[in-house]
């Protein structure tokens, strides 16, 4: 038996496993987008792209206008989302290079993992990130992450969306696949779902590649929005074209997103499937820091900073949830929410107890979904290495607290706060007039470094300078 195995046979021996009726277990959808800017949907401000399927989804359930990703950058933010837990606990702390020795843990628990032992299928088909390679045997891989059936590729397409060539199915390597990735990996969820067990209950992770560099969409697509583009697409040149490359992609994966949400329609599977929708970090925007990030036009909807920031603009994201039975449709929330929130949420909802023997530092927002209050016992939390580029003081730490917004280096020393409330852009740093408000935030900080620094499943054998 492997570590995993055990951790997880351990956690269920002390909980007790769950039992209700088969046929009275929601399905789970997890659609994860890469790189979604705040203001790239027309539902959150975009005034040209096109979201249709999206836009109808937000109204079908609760749409959060403060919802923030765990981290600026996709790997960390992935971690977190699928156990609950704040990225640096789990030694991952920025995005993860093919080779390198970096990747989700054995004895982490993750969405699939718990699900699979309360009896549901787990399948999982798109961009996976949480090791460094999908055909290294050191590293865990998604069936060690509780998902039967998986098809995914390492960070991005490669040499772009367009028939890419380093997809793995279940390990094995699949070569060049006709066709674009948004497509791909619907047309393998649907497939999934098509063959599953009928008498069991699913959760489908749909992490997609979409708008993820370097993009590439279908014509039809690209002709919505020809008056935005340059001249013809050229990848190979690297070539400005134009935002209208962008908006075709945003449009085209709204597209392939409506596929899904279509198919569980026409199966009668919408009333009883929770359904989520969320960005991993913020986007790349038309302010591009490396050369392979050309032809990217996302929009932070007016936020500071981009991907790879603490500040908003790589944080700060769109995100959905939709299950009839549970959330009242047409909810909007300004209640400030973190990624890492999910994983409570979804096992609340599902009646299934969460491990106790972990620090989980997510919390149940589903009060939120009949219009009541969340507690929060403690400020919103942000670990990641600001770029020198953008901050060559090295801020390092970030929290949230109601309207107050902090930024630290990593000894928590010099720090800027912001006053969200009436700053939404964090224009302005108000550290010199609210030394309380500075003070708590700042303990606060040292006390979350301290429990990551201390906390026990932390890997001992990842590199990281910064905070050891």
């Amino acid at each position: 038996m492997n570590i995993r195995k055990f951790v997880v046979s351990l956690f269920f021996l002390i909980q007790g496993h769950i039992s209700f009726a088969q046929n009275e277990k929601p399905n789970v959808v997890f659609i994860l987008i890469d790189d979604l800017g705040y203001g790239d949907l027309a539902n959150y401000g975009h005034l040209i792209a096109k979201t249709p399927n999206i836009d109808k989804f937000a109204k079908q359930g609760i749409k959060f206008t403060n919802f923030y990703s765990p981290s600026p950058l996709c790997s960390p933010s992935r971690a977190s989302m699928l156990t609950g837990r704040t990225p640096y606990r789990l030694g991952i702390q920025s995005w993860i290079p093919e080779g390198d020795n970096v990747y989700l843990r054995q004895h982490e628990i993750t969405i699939a993992n718990l699900l699979k032992n309360n009896g549901y299928q787990c399948f999982l088909s798109g961009k996976w990130h949480l090791n460094g390679g999908l055909n290294e045997k050191t590293h865990s891989q998604p069936q060690d992450a509780g998902f039967d059936k998986w098809t995914a590729l390492h960070a991005f397409a490669i040499p772009n969306h367009k028939d890419p060539i380093n997809f793995f199915e279940d390990g094995k390597p699949l070569g060049k696949i006709k066709g674009y990735s948004g497509t791909i990996v619907v047309d393998k969820a649907i497939q999934y779902l098509d063959e599953r067990d009928k008498n069991k209950p699913f959760f489908l992770y749909l992490p997609m590649n979409e708008v993820h560099g370097q993009i590439a969409s279908p014509s039809k697509y690209l002709k919505k929005y020809n008056k935005y583009i340059k001249e013809d697409i050229d990848l190979v040149n690297l070539k400005d074209n134009g935002p209208g490359e962008y908006y075709a992609n945003i449009t085209f994966m709204d597209s392939e997103i409506g596929r899904v949400l279509k198919y569980l329609d026409k199966n009668g599977l919408d009333k009883n499937t929770i359904v989520v929708f969320a960005s991993d970090n913020g986007p790349v925007t038309s302010q591009w820091r490396k050369f392979y990030e050309i032809n990217l036009n996302g929009s932070t909807g007016g936020f500071r900073g981009r991907k790879a920031d603490l500040y908003d603009g790589g944080i700060h994201v769109p995100a959905l949830m939709r299950f009839p039975s549970q959330i009242k449709p047409g909810l909007v929330s300004s209640e400030p929410i973190h990624g890492y929130d999910f994983f409570p949420t979804i096992f609340s909802m599902l009646n299934v107890p969460i491990p106790k023997d972990r620090e989980i530092d997510g919390i149940d927002i589903s009060p939120l979904f009949t219009e009541k209050p969340i507690s929060r016992n403690k400020p919103l939390f942000w670990a990641f290495e600001m770029r020198p580029s953008d901050d060559p003081e090295g801020y390092f730490y970030a929290a949230r607290d109601g309207d107050w917004k902090i930024i630290t280096d990593f000894e928590v020393k010099k720090v800027k706060l912001f006053n969200l409330k009436i700053d939404r852009f964090e224009v302005n740093e108000v550290s010199k007039a609210n030394p309380e408000i500075v003070n708590k935030l700042k303990t606060y900080i040292l006390e979350m470094k301290k429990s990551i620094e201390l906390d026990p499943l932390r890997p001992k054998d990842v590199s990281a300078p910064n905070m050891d």
